[in-house]
């Protein structure tokens, strides 16, 4: 509403200017419309220099119109998704949130992608303001075997397997320190296994374990028969998420996701 408000008012500024006996005539919608189109032909310059001086409102309106051309786009792809159910192995993961959650949330991710970040950042908020109705899995895609985010992925299996909640603390430091992972590698990961409590001694044990090692390998085979190209992808239910999207476009997803569940 602010918006056309603003479009109509800086529209008959600009007939005002251009032409103020021109202006002086009753306006309505389809008059409007015409007076516009004769300033644009006549008076090119003096439109330019309308909008420049209303830059930030007019920058405003372009970024709400391409969000929701965005948004209306991403529900369409939704309502598709919908009509494919997507399988991907989940046991002996930690779970955050419920088990009876109507709605599930799936994540490929890195610990060390930026956007992967962003995305984790989000994904804190959704299960702050969703409660009871979502529960959250986190699935491994990092980049290449011999990097510090293939580490910092099989630390996390490895404490999983020890401590799930442990586990999900050591999620929170390798996002929340990428760098000092990323710089650092192994001793960061050692250093924060430590503060978290974990035992030290099992979890080199279960570093070494197979059982840990084909959790990851599993995730990476759910990636590529689903496609993922990048990461953060996420399944909200069956609904897609590609990318670090920002909060309100994340959370359509889950209200889409969560008004089907509740119609079962």
């Amino acid at each position: 509403m602010k918006t056309a408000k603003f479009l109509s008012a800086l529209a008959l500024a600009l007939v005002c200017m251009a032409a103020p006996a021109r202006a002086a005539q009753p306006v309505t919608e389809e008059n409007l419309a015409r007076m516009l189109r004769q300033v644009f032909q006549e008076k090119p310059e003096l439109v330019m220099e309308v909008l420049r001086q209303n830059s930030e409102s007019v920058l405003d309106i372009a970024q709400q119109g391409s969000t929701l051309r965005r948004k209306r786009s991403l529900e369409g792809q939704w309502r598709e998704d919908m009509k494919q159910p997507k399988k991907v192995a989940l046991a002996n993961r930690p779970v955050m949130g419920p088990a009876a959650a109507p709605v599930t949330i799936v994540a490929f991710s890195d610990f060390t992608c930026p956007y992967c970040q962003q995305g984790a950042a989000t994904l804190t908020r959704i299960l702050g303001d969703y409660g009871d109705n979502v529960r959250y899995i986190f699935k491994h895609m990092p980049l290449g075997k011999d990097t510090p985010g293939r580490m910092a992925s099989e630390y996390f299996v490895a404490a999983a397997l020890q401590n799930p909640e442990k586990a999900w603390k050591l999620y929170t430091e390798f996002f929340e320190q990428r760098e000092r992972l990323i710089a650092d590698g192994e001793p960061f990961l050692k250093e924060t296994a430590k503060n978290a409590g974990l035992d030290m001694r099992k979890l080199a044990a279960d570093l070494k374990n197979k059982k840990a090692t084909a959790i990851i390998d599993e995730d990476l085979a759910d990636a590529q028969r689903l496609g993922v190209e990048g990461t953060p992808y996420f399944l909200v239910n069956n609904l897609v998420v590609r990318g670090a999207l920002s909060y309100d476009l994340f959370k359509d997803a889950v209200d889409m996701a969560l008004s089907q569940a509740r119609k079962k």
